[in-house]
């Protein structure tokens, strides 16, 4: 028994384990889809969207689709999709009407380039020549792959490029001349000469506040009324001028946006150094501007990707364009639907590694203090 002048001891009560519907996979679809009763009548709505279009999608798509054949008559019952259709077309599509034994250089173009992007994603000390050559020599290389003439190779007219080929040439050809263009006209904008200033600030509106589509069709109709007589430009180089006007417009607004999020200390520090305007810019703002908006600067460039597939007002082929015309040959009337599924496929994987290369270099650039 224990007497009043004891001292009180005071024992906690032991931690008790959660209870079991709020952890686990439990707990997971109780706070993100059950967590309410109109939450919880969107997921069961989700759900039986998804099990009503899934399974029939997936048996078109694979287990009732067709690849065996040469025809359509192999075709000819099936109750899914014809993917005879893209293997019979495949060289077309990725390579549009570039003769057969040349298709190597396509081919080695794009690798090379691809390679070389790729390679500037990881951290190495040859970085900075790696993206040295993808803005300098790749280009003028890439030209002389592609269009022959030179070094014993055989000369390719713009006019048989076509499918992927052409897709890749104008959509790599507008990021890489778009972006100094952008940042040059994003400069201008905030110039304090007025000439200067009012001239961007004309272009990037003017420009702006038309589809890309009238671009184009200015380009390819136009722009030889002001050329001197005799003087004429091919229908790809039209559209590779269009569609680079048409991006530098709104890169510039990216990259002034991104000016403008640097703080006002940034501009002041570099000018008490003393350093000149191209060398403030060049070395103190515009890595920091860029880097704040890499998001921005990557999606025009998906952007881009994607209105490629305009330049058919121009009469070049591009994947869809080559897609529709075989789809007219007697042959394959009828399986457009194979055609546009593969297409977006293609596009899909494109742009999806867009995205994951950005978010790399996102990472890597990040100097924000995260605990």
């Amino acid at each position: 028994m224990s007497n009043a002048s004891d001292p009180i001891v005071f024992t906690p009560t032991p931690a008790q384990p959660p209870p079991a519907n709020t952890v686990g996979v439990v707990g997971w679809l109780r706070a993100n889809l059950f967590n309410g009763w109109f939450n919880s009548l969107l997921t069961v709505l989700s759900v039986y969207l998804l099990y009503v279009t899934i399974p029939p999608l997936l048996d078109w798509l694979f287990l009732s689709a067709t690849v065996s054949g040469t025809d359509r008559s192999a075709c000819e019952g099936a109750d899914g999709a014809c993917w005879t259709f893209i293997k019979m077309r495949f060289n077309q599509i990725l390579f549009g009407f570039y003769p057969d034994g040349e298709q190597w250089r396509p081919i080695a173009t794009f690798v090379i380039g691809f390679g070389a992007l790729i390679s500037t994603v990881f951290p190495s000390k040859a970085r900075k020549w790696t993206v040295l050559f993808l803005l300098t020599l790749y280009p003028v290389l890439a030209f002389f792959l592609l269009s022959g003439g030179y070094f014993g190779l055989e000369e390719v007219e713009t006019a048989k490029w076509g499918g992927l080929t052409v897709t890749l040439v104008v959509s790599v050809t507008g990021i890489v001349a778009s972006f100094p263009i952008g940042i040059v006209l994003a400069l201008g904008r905030r110039s304090n000469m007025p000439i200067v200033r009012s001239a961007c600030v004309v272009f990037i509106e003017v420009v702006r506040g038309v589809p890309l589509i009238s671009v184009l069709f200015m380009a390819s109709v136009m722009l030889p009324l002001f050329l001197p007589e005799g003087m004429n430009f091919n229908k790809l180089l039209r559209a590779l001028v269009g569609v680079t006007l048409f991006t530098a417009a709104y890169m510039a607004e990216v990259v002034r946006g991104g000016l403008q999020a640097v703080p006002k200390g940034q501009y002041e520090g570099a000018a008490a150094l003393g350093l000149r305007y191209w060398q403030m810019m060049i070395l103190i703002i515009l890595p920091q501007a860029l880097k704040l908006v890499i998001p921005s600067i990557v999606n025009s460039f998906i952007s881009l990707f994607k209105d490629t597939t305009l330049v058919y007002i121009v009469g070049l082929f591009d994947v869809l364009e080559i897609i529709r015309v075989s789809t007219k040959d007697a042959n394959w009337i009828g399986f457009e639907k194979e055609g546009y599924v593969f297409a977006a496929f293609m596009f899909w994987i494109f742009c999806f590694a867009m995205s994951r290369v950005s978010l790399r270099i996102e990472k890597r650039l990040d100097t924000s203090h995260r605990k």
